[in-house]
């Protein structure tokens, strides 16, 4: 008996030491709380398709924000579709059984609570193929629920101060700025809710400070005639008038559903419907019309989406459960999932709280504004900060989630092309930092206030002077979806041709305003004026463009025939000749790589001159020049004060691309560490937000980086890994490869790799 009782006990515990090794389950990592929240700033995420929840149970009632993607009003902040309220009676959540999990499996949440004999259960989830929010509620004895639309927004509301920074207007607003109320009513037994953009918005505006009037019906404006809304309905409820409260700091009223009698299983659905169109009627018709056409076997496909989101890719480290390298592996896949949720997003996910963002006294107390606020804007788009959302989506297999964020470009061609003809009558398409969703500047950055004879296609911005090169990023990630995906990118070719022609006819253009020639006594483009990143400005040659024209060039001549024909690929070749060489300087008697060859001053706290390194990727382990590279990391005086785990900095990246693996190690366990918030992955608001997901992107790639690169057709595996990490992973890597490994104390002890003959490709460089 006693051996039987021994070898059940070894058994175990190999089964455990097995399981260490290789990985948990997804469902090993579900957050699960069983005590409830005190506010909003304790919720719990959760989403599909384009839509975002924030959730809680709060003081014996269940709360949830509902977020979707491309909610923009007349002033481009990213509004709120309302607050849902749940109240119960009898009520189970007054007993001592509480307990709320996000199940990322099969990406819900689920709520149980028990008082006495009544018990309750209710899932909630957001589909992911369609814009539908469904909650069902279980209960061991009948019970009356009772539903509340909450919505702030019910009359115009003056914003001012510090509260615009949520819109484009930002620190300069002209005249009252307003949010303008919604339409909320009864329609039958639903209650429908909207809000329908007025005539006139910051695009209008935006289009006249910059002089662009007499082109304004060439523009494409995507906040002209939008209404976002819908539905909220339910098999058996009926509408039970309206009331009125505050929450937190915000006065709101109410519109509730309830019960038609006690029932023991009630559902709730919420129907969403975003459009433009040329009357509030035809968006009310497609409402209903699409309302009626909801597919009842989705949540089956929803759930199966989940499962396949989860078994393309992960990061497991095998270690005790809340030991730091078990936090990160799981804050790994807690953010992945909060990028799921806006797989099939309008718009690309904010770097500045995504979907997610809640009541903002939350975040800072002295922000007593209304649950729609964000630091740094709705439609403005930060793209040193979003491209920090999109990179490790590759790796993660995830290219199906990259398209909103490609589409905002290829959306904004139009008007980027239209500005360049314009203002300097060259071609290509001119995207600043800081731009709009409509293509243009944001006006407080373009300014309101400038010199008279000042270049009118320029930010007057300090931080934002001819600082181009960002939307060549986005181009490179679409050109890596081709080699990792096999994707069709042929649509996104005008855009990629476009933003490599800005390069050449502008910079050809500043010279000729200089000068006779166009090019300097080597044949190369003067990149003068330029900028690294926002922090070495007006430079000449900024390493940062120099490395990312190379790189995105050198790509197109490496596309198919198919998608890149020979006389194009002439002209590519011919401008890549012109693209000046990386310049160096030196430190404390150690080569490194320069920020540019010059620059006449300092003005944020960026390292471009490791924008070699990442994302551009012309140093890594195993590549030329690593020495450089590392001094550059070890001893440039610049990058060292600025060194940061916090927000957007990326030195944990550019440790683990330089092999410096316990500096890796150090930096990757700041940035992936819990929040310090109830949920583990709502970082920040570090320089921008809560959820920081620029601080959440920059760690993913990180990890990604420290497990694994590629060079050309070489995968090297654990490059900058500490080999007392116990891991399962599995990866992506260019020509469609999958790389999935286990390594346990300090031995590669199992590999797949698919295509099988991609194997011949991998270097372990922990041997």
């Amino acid at each position: 008996m006693r051996t039987s009782i021994f070898r059940g006990i070894f058994s175990l515990l190999l089964l455990t030491v097995l399981l260490s090794a290789r990985g948990q389950s997804i469902s090993d990592y579900n957050p699960v709380w069983t005590t409830q929240s005190s506010t909003s700033a304790s919720s719990m995420p959760c989403g599909g398709g384009d839509i975002g929840l924030n959730v809680w149970v709060e003081k014996g009632e269940m709360f949830f924000y509902i977020a979707r993607s491309g909610t923009f009003d007349e002033n481009n902040a990213l509004l709120k579709l309302g607050r849902i309220r749940v109240t119960l009676s009898p009520n189970p959540f007054e007993g001592k059984t509480f307990r709320q999990e996000l199940v990322l499996k099969d990406g819900y949440v689920n709520i149980q609570a028990t008082k006495g004999d009544l018990s309750v259960d209710i899932k909630l989830h957001a589909d992911v193929f369609q814009p539908l929010i469904q909650l069902e509620l279980k209960s061991s004895k009948a019970l009356k629920a009772t539903f509340a639309y909450e919505n702030w927004r019910n009359s115009d509301r003056s914003i001012s101060g510090k509260e615009n920074n949520s819109n484009s207007w930002k620190w300069a607003p002209q005249g009252d700025v307003k949010t303008f109320r919604d339409g909320v009513s009864f329609a039958g037994n639903s209650i429908l809710f909207y809000h329908r953009n007025l005539e006139n918005t910051v695009f209008d505006a935006t289009v006249k400070q910059q002089g662009l009037e007499s082109i304004k019906d060439s523009l494409t404006n995507p906040l002209k005639n939008l209404t976002f809304g819908g539905l909220m309905q339910g098999h058996g409820l009926i509408p039970a008038g309206t009331d009125e409260g505050q929450y937190l700091n915000t006065a709101f009223r109410s519109w509730k559903l309830t019960t038609a009698g006690p029932s023991q299983h009630v559902k709730m659905q919420v129907f969403l419907h975003t459009a433009q169109t040329p009357t509030l009627k035809a968006w009310q018709e497609q409402l209903n019309f699409a309302a009626l056409r909801i597919d009842k076997k989705a949540g089956l496909k929803t759930r199966k989406w989940w499962n396949d989101f989860w078994d393309r890719s992960f990061i497991h480290i095998g270690a005790p459960h809340d030991s730091p390298e078990w936090q990160i592996a799981r804050n790994y896949q807690l953010f992945r999932y909060m990028l799921g949720c806006n797989a099939y997003g309008k718009l690309p996910t904010k770097f500045n709280g995504g979907l997610f963002t809640y009541d903002p006294v939350g975040v800072d107390s002295s922000y007593a504004y209304t649950p729609d606020f964000r630091n740094w804007g709705g439609g403005t788009h930060t793209a040193q900060n979003q491209r920090l959302v999109y990179w490790p989506m590759l790796k993660s297999g995830d290219t199906e989630l990259m398209k909103p964020q490609f589409d905002f470009y290829l959306d904004a061609l139009n008007n980027a092309t239209h500005r360049t003809r314009f203002y300097w009558n060259h071609e290509g398409a001119s995207f600043t930092e800081q731009l709009e969703n409509f293509g243009l500047p944001n006006p407080a950055e373009y300014g309101w206030k400038r010199p008279a004879d000042y270049d009118k296609g320029m930010e007057y911005n300090a931080w934002l002077e001819y600082e181009w090169d960002t939307a060549l990023e986005f181009c490179m990630m679409i050109l890596e979806t081709q080699r990792y995906g096999d994707k069709d990118i042929s649509s996104y070719l005008p855009l990629i041709e476009n933003c490599l022609t800005f390069f050449n006819a502008h910079y050809q253009h500043l010279a000729r305003q200089r000068g006779s020639k166009v090019l300097d006594a080597q044949g190369h483009l003067v990149l003068y004026p330029g900028s690294a990143a926002e922090t070495y400005k007006m430079a000449y040659n900024a390493n940062s463009t120099i490395a990312a024209l190379k790189t995105v060039l050198s790509r197109m001549l490496e596309l198919p025939d198919a998608l890149m024909n020979a006389e194009k690929k002439k002209r590519w070749s011919a401008m890549l000749k012109t693209i000046p060489p990386l310049s160096f300087r030196e430190t404390g008697g150690h080569p490194v790589i320069a920020a540019a060859v010059h620059w006449e001053r300092i003005n944020n706290t960026e390292s471009p001159q490791l924008y070699p390194v990442f994302p551009w990727r012309l140093y890594g382990v195993g590549k030329q020049g690593l020495d450089t590279a590392r001094n550059t990391y070890l001893y440039d005086p610049d990058v060292l004060r600025f060194r940061s785990h916090i927000g957007w900095k990326q030195d944990n990246i550019f440790a683990a691309r330089l092999g410096l693996t316990e500096e890796a190690k150090r930096l990757i366990l700041l940035k992936m560490k819990d929040s310090g918030r109830r949920f583990p992955s709502f970082w920040g608001p570090g320089y921008d937000w809560v959820p920081d997901h620029n601080w959440g992107g920059s760690g993913m790639i990180g990890m990604q980086e420290m497990l694994m690169q590629t060079d050309g057709r070489k995968i090297l595996l654990f490059p900058a890994w500490p080999k007392e990490w116990d891991t399962h992973f599995k990866l992506h890597a260019p020509y469609q490869t999958t790389v999935e490994a286990v390594l346990r104390k300090g031995k590669l002890e199992s590999l797949k790799v698919i295509p099988e003959s991609r194997r011949k490709d991998v270097v372990n460089m922990l041997h």
